[in-house]
């Protein structure tokens, strides 16, 4: 193993990892936006919008990310629509994990004992302030955890912008592989500083958990 070489990296690599990190905000804050949405049609008393939900979560769902990445990179100029690689991988990121936290938010909402909607309403809240006020923040401490799945699937997904040539932490193994021919040294550090990122926000999840659990 060569030493010398990985503390000459480790710098460039933290750097590489701030970026990692800002897409991974960029692209969750996008798809908890999303999920809302998505969640809120997903539980909709009108069909129509029940399907939109579920063709959104269906499509999202059932296609590779990957290939998301590249319809919006790639394809995109085709139909007037172009963006930077950041940009365009941290929309791709955050339209594909908003299926996944949509289906949480919305299993969250379902655990919800319906009496609470009921007693809301007979004492005379209305569909969206019972929702509002007496629903979801229940159901907040049954997603904390499904989230925070999903955020950390996030996390490690970011890898796959690499392919459009956004220089975050995967991005900048595969260029010093190809100048030092030393991948066991350049992917140990890279394993390493994801695993302090997914550490990192699980305790986090940890932490918002107990305290939602506190306050149950």
């Amino acid at each position: 193993m060569d030493i010398a070489l990985i503390g000459r990296i480790v710098p460039v690599f933290v750097q590489a990892a701030w970026t990692t990190v800002e897409l991974s905000l960029l692209s969750l804050a996008l798809g908890l936006a999303v999920a809302a949405l998505v969640a809120m049609l997903r539980l909709s008393h009108v069909a129509a919008l029940r399907f939109a939900g579920a063709a959104y979560v269906s499509v999202f769902r059932g296609t590779p990310a990957l290939i998301q990445i590249f319809l919006l990179y790639f394809g995109g100029p085709q139909v007037g629509i172009q963006f930077e690689p950041f940009a365009a991988g941290a929309i791709a990121l955050g339209l594909n994990i908003a299926a996944y936290m949509a289906e949480s938010i919305r299993g969250g909402v379902l655990s919800v004992d319906r009496g609470q909607m009921e007693a809301a309403r007979s004492l005379g809240f209305g569909e969206g302030q019972s929702m509002r006020w007496i629903v979801l923040p229940q159901a907040a401490k049954l997603m904390i955890r499904p989230l925070g799945v999903n955020a950390v699937a996030l996390v490690k997904g970011t890898a796959l912008v690499a392919t459009i040539s956004v220089v975050e932490l995967t991005y900048t193994a595969q260029r010093f592989i190809g100048s030092t021919y030393k991948p066991f040294e350049i992917f140990a550090v890279t394993a390493v500083l994801y695993m302090i990122m997914v550490y990192g926000l699980t305790l986090l999840i940890d932490r918002l958990d107990r305290a939602y659990a506190g306050e149950a």
